[in-house]
């Protein structure tokens, strides 16, 4: 890993780029061409995939599978037997693990509701707050398995109340969904689960089809294509964000276990090869030790070549004078993990206004929080927890505001509205309120 030792050189690194078609691999760009016949930036391919979802619902679905998927499917939505033939493909150990990640997070997002749910009404004034009819859960598949995403992102919305949870992920080569990501949605009482994925998926959510539901608000982390039509459709349905490529910081001092320190950094750079992981180190001799176990602990990944690839892009270790130049480059860097790895944790906790996920010590391992902690690994990424919060219940509520004054109350506060209202060249504004005033007998 490059190791940095000034800290302007530090927040120029840290600076934040927009994630776009920059982020896309050569391969990507060959198989776009592809598949559409020309070359096309993500932007537009996504554009063009949203248009034809749009235009020929369910048709187009089966269309992109064989095109970009190479799967041709009979039909879309997974069956009742699928999801019962599921538990006997997944060994026991693996369902009794989900089943304590689903009690765990449930308990998390539960009490939640404790500080979401408080509606009242006082002075005539208040507020109803309602769970959303119908929620969209991507989760990636294909290739990989992430059935700790069908938990993290289905259980708050049930937690909110959500009357549906609508599924929708990517089928293997053979036209199947995993079986721990059907587990995993059974588990989370999710209603309806349809095997497809990429920026399709995002759209036929948001746009309905003839055989998956058009949803209210779409959650869950994907690649450049399906963060492109989230963004693209926000407006056609809500979105909780942006999630994109995982990120970790560590600020670790001369207490720190470097082996420790290095796992974890390989923990999040074995994602995907736009994986960040960052260390800022309080001394160099830190910092030369991590990057040697870096090296070490590389050799025993199955997934080398990709964490590698990613801490060759995107990993750095930072030597920070103290603890409050530390402390500066992560709130100015907004990290989606931060981990404390230093003496008395806890005491920096609140200086901390910008992170996603914070890990207080070297038991609080970034691991935990990915499978089985309790709070959402669904994470802002990007910067975003500059502005945005993790997953969680209130994600899946809407309020409404209530007026209901008495004609005290109107008299006492009629005059006002109207003398803003002609302010403002509203006069049928003002006039709704004279002639309340008129009926009263009041000038």
């Amino acid at each position: 890993m490059r190791i940095v030792r000034d800290f302007q050189t530090a927040k120029t690194i840290l600076q934040r780029s927009s994630f776009g078609s920059d982020e896309v691999s050569a391969q990507i760009k060959q198989r776009t061409k592809e598949v559409f016949a020309e070359e096309l930036t993500p932007e537009e391919a996504v554009a063009k995939i949203v248009a034809e979802v749009r235009d020929k619902g369910d048709a187009a679905l089966f269309d992109f599978g064989k095109r970009l998927d190479g799967v041709e499917l009979k039909s879309l939505k997974v069956d009742k037997q699928e999801i019962n033939d599921a538990y006997r493909k997944v060994d026991e150990e693996l369902v009794s693990a989900l089943k304590l990640a689903a009690e765990r997070i449930t308990a998390f997002h539960t009490a939640q509701m404790r500080y979401s749910l408080k509606e009242f009404m006082e002075g005539g004034l208040g507020q109803l707050i309602y769970p959303l009819q119908r929620v969209g859960i991507y989760v990636p598949g294909g290739t990989a398995c992430y059935p700790s995403t069908v938990l993290m992102t289905a259980i708050p919305a049930r937690v909110a109340g959500v009357e549906e949870i609508v599924l929708v992920t990517p089928p293997g080569r053979d036209g199947a969904v995993p079986a721990p990501t059907l587990v995993a949605a059974d588990m989370a009482k999710v209603g309806r689960v349809f095997k497809v994925g990429g920026a399709q998926a995002i759209a036929a959510l948001a746009f309905g089809t003839e055989s998956i539901p058009k949803v209210d608000k779409i959650c869950g982390p994907g690649n450049i294509f399906v963060i492109l039509a989230k963004k693209m459709l926000f407006g056609i349905a809500d979105i909780e964000g942006l999630p994109g490529p995982t990120e970790t910081m560590i600020i670790a001092d001369d207490s720190a276990d470097p082996a420790l320190c290095a796992a974890d950094l390989l923990a999040q750079a074995e994602h995907d090869v736009l994986a960040s992981a960052i260390l800022i180190a309080i001394s160099s001799e830190l910092a030369e030790k991590v990057n040697q176990e870096v090296e070490r602990q590389l050799g025993l990944l199955k997934r080398r070549s990709i964490a590698s690839e990613s801490l060759g892009n995107r990993g750095y270790i930072i030597v920070a004078d103290n603890m409050a130049q530390a402390i500066e480059l992560a709130n100015f860097y907004a990290p989606e993990h931060l981990s404390l790895m230093v003496a008395d944790a806890f005491s920096y906790v609140r200086k901390i206004r910008n992170a996603g996920t914070i890990f207080v010590g070297e038991s609080s391992a970034e691991t935990l929080g990915d499978y089985v902690a309790g709070p959402s690994h669904v994470i802002p990424t990007g910067g975003t927890a500059r502005f945005r919060s993790p997953l969680g219940v209130s994600d899946f509520l809407k309020l409404t505001s209530v007026i209901d004054l008495s004609y005290d109350d109107f008299e006492a506060l009629g005059p006002t509205a109207a003398t803003i209202a002609r302010a403002e060249g509203l006069s049928a504004h003002a006039l709704a309120v004279e002639a309340r005033l008129k009926k009263r007998g009041k000038r």
